[in-house]
């Protein structure tokens, strides 16, 4: 569908430099770092250099970049893997989103220009043992204490906490659901990172205990009050999500394509078996289908007319055929397709994560339905 032609100069340039960087720096090592599970922390700075860090916030050291060059980046990023999209979403959408958002002036001068530049690393807490779909029943709490605030609870899987410097922990309190900014070596503050994982290997996901961790006033992010903090926060990651698992999928294609057309079964290539060529199709077609959704989405963004629900949309839709489109080009590989000289078994496990956190599939069918119905359907 001759796609390209809808970016303009500037969007083909930051494709044309993260994918570069992906095609230099990552897709030489990711089967490396996937298999020994190790998050390449040597990237953060080449990342940084390259402005993704926070890239769609303005000032503060940000890169100010619009809502598509963002997702463009996004979708380049994962096409790599979606360990490495995801640090920059935790760091940028969630994190430092949370302090423009929500945050002081002085809590922005002090934290993001530190974070755009790689040297300081964030992570967002909202995600609990017993609270994944449902934040409202976070047990975390924070209490006053004349003029300081002490925190007890317990999040998990929250990415990047063993290695960042400050958390964004959400916590309830008498207020309502207020957020923090948590130095992650105060006192009564430990992350675990959480081992054995099938997917997310080149990424760093933990348990966090919050043991009467004491803060001063001030470590409060006084725009927050309520699950509509966290939420706004949420949104970002979750359009960029919708973004980069385009990326996943597009490599995916790219993949089983090229191996296809290689790999010679009974005196011919499979690319030139009508099965095999029923697969691309369709594969081109939901690619090509997502990849306008995406755009739709991020044109929307900038022009200052994007409603919530639209976000699920894509999510929902994107990451669906993403990992379909993972699987099936596996199949294509045959028992290649089980090793990681191949990408697509790698993307659909990893896509296993994409799927869940940000809003399960359920959530954002839920969210749909009511935005259909105009009737809430998360409880009975």
């Amino acid at each position: 569908m001759r796609l390209d032609e809808e970016l303009s100069a500037r969007e083909l340039a930051v494709r044309d430099g993260v994918r570069e960087f992906v095609d230099r720096r990552i897709r030489p090592n990711i089967a490396e770092w996937y298999d020994a599970a190790v998050f390449p922390l040597q990237l953060v700075p080449e990342m940084a250099e390259l402005g993704l860090l926070g890239m769609h916030i303005t000032g503060y050291g940000c890169a100010g970049r619009s809502a598509v060059e963002y997702g463009i980046a996004m979708q380049e990023l994962e096409a790599g893997d979606s360990g490495i999209r995801t640090f920059v979403s935790v760091q940028g959408s969630l994190a430092m989103t949370a302090i423009v958002k929500h945050g002081s002036e002085e809590q922005k001068q002090t934290w993001l220009p530190r974070m755009a530049a790689g040297e300081v690393i964030g992570c967002f807490g909202l995600t609990e043992p017993t609270a994944g779909s449902d934040p409202s029943s976070m047990r975390t709490t924070a209490r006053r204490d004349g003029d300081e605030w002490v925190i007890d609870g317990a999040k998990r899987w929250i990415g990047l906490a063993s290695i960042a410097q400050i958390a964004i922990i959400w916590a309830a309190t008498d207020e309502g659901v207020r957020g923090f900014i948590v130095p992650t070596d105060a006192e009564g503050f430990t992350a675990t990172p959480i081992g054995q994982k099938l997917s997310m290997r080149a990424s760093i996901q933990c348990d966090i205990a919050l043991d009467r961790v004491r803060l001063p006033a001030d470590a409060l992010l006084p725009g927050a009050n309520g699950l509509s903090g966290p939420f706004s926060c949420l949104n970002e990651a979750r359009y960029g999500i919708a973004w980069g698992a385009v990326g996943a999928a597009r490599d995916s294609f790219d993949a089983a394509l090229a191996y296809a057309l290689d790999r010679m079964q009974f005196g011919k290539p499979l690319a030139g078996y009508q099965l095999t060529q029923l697969k691309l199709v369709n594969w081109a077609l939901e690619i090509q289908k997502a990849q306008l959704l995406a755009l739709q989405l991020g044109r929307r963004k900038d022009a200052g007319t994007l409603e919530h629900h639209m976000i699920s949309v894509a999510k929902l839709n994107n990451t669906r055929i993403a990992i379909d489109i993972a699987r099936e080009a596996r199949a294509v590989l045959g028992g290649n397709g089980i090793t990681l000289d191949y990408s697509p078994l790698r993307h659909a496990n990893n896509l296993e994560s994409v799927r869940t956190y940000e809003g399960t599939d359920e959530v954002h069918t839920l969210i749909l339905g009511n935005q259909i119905t105009g009737i809430p359907a998360f409880r009975g």
